[in-house]
């Protein structure tokens, strides 16, 4: 027996010179080999559980010095790294315990007055984690586990928490990577699946998130939060693909409900809903719902700012609109991603629509389509023409005169250019007309009138020409003109007040 105690002293001063070096490793064989000898020595127990801490095997550390303690309850150091470990595995309450058992052993021991301290830390931050995490704060819970992991370092629980809110802040990589470092310890953690799950859930790998989620479910039969992530990634690609064939198949009104109940299953999905609002604006700019797929697409930027699609899609909308200034805002950023000869067409057409309509737009003077052919173009103006001629508005007041006037005159610029092929196309190329040589401001809109009507004879018509056909006494342009399909006109007679 003696020399059986000797044999484990000499391993435990072996084990003693292997942890001064640091050589972890061959401290822990040394000490099991004087546990092995001497069952009963708290002291061994104690020294082993150092050593596993320091491997960060706190876990096994745990129950080398919990058997400490168990051997001899006045084993100060026992309880001080069975305090540690329990905080280092995130257990502060039984921390705490420790600690203060520490205390009523030696109350003026500073080691442990300190982590007394640590441990009401830690149980502070997972009750601020806590309220952050029911008031979707995550960003306070990413703090508070940030802090709490300083002194527990080993708690998965409080790494899986960090890991979801990560998740639930759009940050994937980070929460990946801490999901992964607690799946390389331990590859059975439900918690840490899930949370590699809703990863992908979230940027749209729905197929490779459910695997994951089936993955936790085995594991933990219990885990709702899988469970529920499962039954929403599933039902959210259920609709998501009916709305596509849906749209494919030309079924738009369908393809717009199939896309709104998908928009209803998952709130937190922001890639997926992204994604949702865009098809949906395409949906609404082919049922001709344009303020609609604007709302829709720009509901999507705001969930993901990098989503060419929806501004393009946008872009195109407000084009349809005529509300250039946006499109060209949107172009710009389209194109600042990505400058493909594509998009470098797109911003420059906008941009050309914009310098466009800032000049007078000719089509809306005449009232006509810009895809309005020669004779459309002709039979416009000679509407407009006999609608604003001043002659007809002489017995207005002196402002309608003026305004009929303006208008007369726009009419007859309107004609110039867009019923002369070489002109017409410099206009519709965003020239501004105005710049010519020419200079539009010069013309006189009456001869462009006589020269249309072929003055006062023949065909033509001359308001100046044609007094009241009723009374000889009259000698008032008193007539209204009505433009028939045979192209000619008749005259109306209008009675005059007394002077």
């Amino acid at each position: 027996m003696k020399l059986t105690k000797e044999e484990a002293e000499s391993f435990k001063e072996q084990g003693n010179a292997y942890y001064i070096k640091k050589d972890y490793s061959e401290a822990f064989s040394y000490y099991t080999k004087a546990i092995d000898m001497c069952p009963k020595n708290a002291s061994y127990y104690g020294n082993r559980a150092a050593t596993l801490m320091m491997l960060s095997r706190h876990r096994e550390a745990l129950e080398d010095s919990q058997q400490a303690v168990r051997l001899d309850d006045t084993f100060m150091k026992g309880h001080l790294r069975e305090g540690k470990c329990h905080l280092s595995l995130g257990n502060a309450m039984a921390a705490s315990r420790c600690f203060h058992r520490v205390l009523e052993l030696e109350p003026d021991n500073s080691q442990a007055q300190q982590e007394v301290k640590n441990a009401d830390s830690v149980l502070e931050y997972e009750k601020m984690a806590e309220l952050g995490f029911e008031k979707h704060d995550f960003r306070m819970v990413v703090f508070c586990m940030d802090r709490a992991l300083e002194s527990a370092s080993a708690c998965h629980r409080f790494k899986v928490l960090k890991a979801e809110c990560l998740a639930m802040l759009g940050r994937y990589p980070e929460a990946q990577s801490v999901a992964s470092d607690i799946l390389r310890m331990d590859a059975t953690n439900g918690d840490a699946l899930y949370v590699r799950g809703l990863c992908l859930y979230y940027e749209d790998c729905i197929d490779k998130a459910v695997q994951f989620f089936v993955q936790a479910l085995r594991m933990a039969p219990d885990h709702e939060k899988a469970r529920l992530a499962c039954r929403n990634a599933k039902a959210l690609k259920a609709k998501k693909e009916d709305g596509n064939k849906a749209f494919k198949d030309g079924n738009y009104d369908a393809a717009y409900e199939l896309y709104s109940e998908a928009l209803t299953i998952d709130p937190n999905n922001i890639k997926t809903n992204a994604k949702l609002f865009c098809n949906r604006g395409t949906v609404g700019s082919k049922l001709k719902k344009i303020d609609q797929a604007i709302e829709d697409c720009t509901k999507a930027v705001k969930l993901d700012e990098t989503y060419i699609k929806a501004y393009l899609r946008r872009a195109q909308c407000y084009m349809d609109k005529e509300e250039y200034d946006e499109a060209v805002r949107d172009y710009e950023k389209v194109y600042q991603t990505e400058k493909t000869k594509e998009h470098k067409h797109l911003l420059k057409n906008a941009q050309l629509e914009l310098k466009k309509s800032k000049r007078k737009d000719y089509y809306k003077v005449l009232g006509v389509d810009k895809n309005a052919t020669e004779d459309e173009i002709k039979k416009a103006y000679r509407k407009r023409a006999l609608m604003h001629h001043p002659d007809r508005h002489s017995s207005a007041s002196a402002e309608v005169q003026k305004e009929e006037e303006k208008k007369f005159k726009e009419v007859g610029e309107a004609f110039t250019v867009l019923s002369d092929p070489k002109k017409k196309s410099r206009y519709d190329s965003g020239h501004d007309m105005e710049d010519d040589t020419g200079n539009m401001g010069d013309f006189d809109a009456n001869n462009i009138f006589k020269a249309f009507f072929g003055g006062g004879g023949g065909q033509g018509y001359s308001f100046e020409a044609n007094q009241c056909m009723y009374t000889n006494s009259c000698r008032k342009p008193c007539f209204k003109n009505i433009y028939s399909l045979k192209n000619k006109f008749t005259f109306q007679h209008i009675s005059h007040s007394v002077e």
